[in-house]
Formats: C-alpha cells, sequence, structure tokens
C-alpha cells in the first residue's frame, strides 16, 4: 500500500492542530472535519479495493466472519468448508479491521466531546487518536493485502 495523500495530509493537519487555542478550534474545526472525513473515505476505498483482489477462499472466510456477527447476512460457503489456514488469516484481518474501527469511532467519539466542552485537551487527544485510528486502518490494509 503506497501512502494516501488524503492520510498524510489528515496527520499534518492533526499535529498541527495539536498546538490550537479554542478560538482557532472554532474557526477551523469544519476543515478538520472534513479533512479526517477525506482520509477515512480514502482509507475506506482502499482497503474495499484490496478485498475486491482477495481469492474466493478469503473472501468467503471473511464473509463467514461477518454472518457470525450480523444476523441475516449469508456467506457463499460455511466454516466448515473454509480451509483452516484461510480462516485464520481471514480471522486476523477482521481483527485488525475491527481494532481499527473502534479506534476511528472513538476519535470521533472524543472530538463531539470536545466540540460539546470547548476542550481544547479533548480536541488534542481526539488528534491523537485519529492519527491512531488511520494507522491502525493502514496496519489493516497491509494485512488484506497479505492475503491477495
Amino acid at each position: 500500500m503506497t501512502k494516501l495523500p488524503e492520510v498524510e495530509t489528515a496527520k499534518a493537519l492533526m499535529n498541527e492542530a495539536m498546538g490550537w487555542s479554542v478560538m482557532k478550534w472554532l474557526r477551523e474545526k469544519k476543515k478538520v472535519r472534513k479533512t479526517a472525513d477525506q482520509a477515512n473515505a480514502a482509507l475506506d476505498l482502499c482497503s474495499e479495493k484490496v478485498k475486491q483482489g482477495w481469492t474466493d477462499g478469503v473472501h468467503d472466510a471473511y464473509e463467514a466472519l461477518l454472518a457470525q456477527k450480523t444476523p441475516g447476512r449469508g456467506s457463499k460457503k460455511t466454516a466448515h468448508a473454509i480451509a483452516p489456514e484461510v480462516a485464520l488469516l481471514a480471522k486476523k484481518i477482521k481483527e485488525a479491521d475491527d481494532e481499527a474501527y473502534r479506534a476511528r469511532m472513538d476519535a470521533e467519539a472524543t472530538f463531539d466531546e470536545a466540540d460539546r466542552q470547548l476542550s481544547t485537551v479533548l480536541a488534542r487527544e481526539g488528534c491523537r487518536k485519529a492519527i491512531h485510528a488511520w494507522d491502525l486502518h493502514e496496519k489493516a490494509i497491509h494485512k488484506a493485502e497479505s492475503a491477495g
């Protein structure tokens, strides 16, 4: 995976934003949100493209894991028809995806709370959490690439 410009721009902005005053945050929060959304969208698109390149076996194993968590969601093959090594690889990828998602939601919740409280301390923490979430998403994509 090559570095995505949207993510690099967002990371640079978040690093800069950690030094902003409350007034600067109030003026720039829409720009921060837009930049973060663009980074998330770029990572989501990259992840989806990587997963489209998977073999049917890996795709089926990943879908089987999703089906366990989502009632009514079916997969093409049952978990019994999937090779154990492929199932393990899919499980590791799914765990990495889930960890990145949780980190992203945590960062967004922190930014929401910072906005409610007008807290630069929380906004800085949100920046750190957003950067961490993007790093985790990039690692998850690397794992997904290994399945291709």
